[in-house]
């Protein structure tokens, strides 16, 4: 079964954000500083504005989108050349 960029990029885009959605929570809520691998991982987002907020959730979103993007391709192809081959 060949995978489409468009739907594995969106469900790992939208587990990036919901899992940006808990990070940001739980620092909120614990005081903890799991923010500091945002602000090494997202360009632009620093502690805490609603636009850099905003910004995060985005680039979280953006990533998971890139994945998709990148590893639907490879998987197709290495199920066509290398997996078909081996049958």
């Amino acid at each position: 079964m060949r995978l489409d960029w468009k739907i594995l990029g969106c469900a790992s885009g939208s587990f990036l954000a919901i899992t940006y959605l808990l990070c940001v929570g739980f620092d909120l809520a614990t005081g903890s500083q799991m923010y500091t691998a945002w602000v090494a991982l997202l360009p632009g987002f620093t502690w805490i504005s609603w636009g850099s907020f905003a910004l995060g959730l985005i680039e979280s979103f953006g990533y998971g989108i890139y994945f998709g993007l990148v590893f639907a391709p490879l998987y197709n192809f290495f199920l066509v050349k290398v997996w078909r081959q081996a049958i």
